[in-house]
C-alpha cells in the first residue's frame, strides 16, 4: 500500500469518529435546550408594558443586575444581546429579549409581553397587531431589482 492510501484511510477514520462524536453531543445539547425551554415556559407570565427603548448592548453596559453578569460565562460577557427598557407598572426595568422577536418590539408603544424572569419570550400588540418589519433583501435580490429597473 502506498503512503497516500494509508494517509487517506487515517483521515477518513478520524472524520467518521468526529461525526459520531458531534452527533451525540448535538443530541445531548438538544435535550438540554428542550429542558431549559420547558423551564422558561413554566415560569412565564403575561405583563403589559410600555416600551421606552431597545438596543443591542453588551451585558455590562445594559444595566442588568450584577448576578446576571456574574452567572454569564466569561466568553459571552462581551457579546451584544438584545435589551429592552420598559415601564412595567410604576417601575422602569431593563429586560433581555429573544433575538427572534426583537425586531417585532415597537418603541414607545404599549404591548403585552410574555416574560420569564428578566427574559422576554413573546410579544403581541395591546391595541391591534404589531407592525412586522420588512425583511432585508439579499445582495443578489437587490442586484436583480437594479437590473430590471435599468432595463425599463
Amino acid at each position: 500500500m502506498s503512503t497516500f492510501t494509508i494517509v487517506s484511510l487515517v483521515i477518513l477514520v478520524i472524520l467518521i469518529i468526529a461525526c459520531i462524536v458531534l452527533y451525540f453531543l448535538g443530541k445531548k445539547a438538544e435535550k438540554k435546550q428542550a429542558e431549559q425551554q420547558a423551564q422558561l415556559d413554566a415560569a412565564s407570565q403575561t405583563i403589559s408594558m410600555l416600551i421606552i427603548d431597545k438596543g443591542r448592548l453588551r451585558l455590562k453596559e445594559a444595566g442588568l443586575p450584577a448576578i446576571v453578569v456574574e452567572n454569564t460565562p466569561k466568553y459571552l460577557r462581551r457579546s451584544k444581546v438584545p435589551v429592552v427598557k420598559a415601564k412595567v407598572g410604576p417601575r422602569i426595568m431593563t429586560l433581555m429579549c429573544d433575538a427572534e422577536i426583537y425586531p417585532l418590539i415597537p418603541v414607545k408603544k404599549e404591548v403585552k409581553a410574555t416574560v420569564s424572569g428578566i427574559y422576554i419570550t413573546g410579544v403581541r400588540g395591546l391595541r391591534g397587531p404589531l407592525d412586522t418589519p420588512q425583511k432585508k433583501k439579499g445582495f443578489f435580490a437587490r442586484m436583480k431589482d437594479k437590473a430590471s429597473k435599468a432595463q425599463k
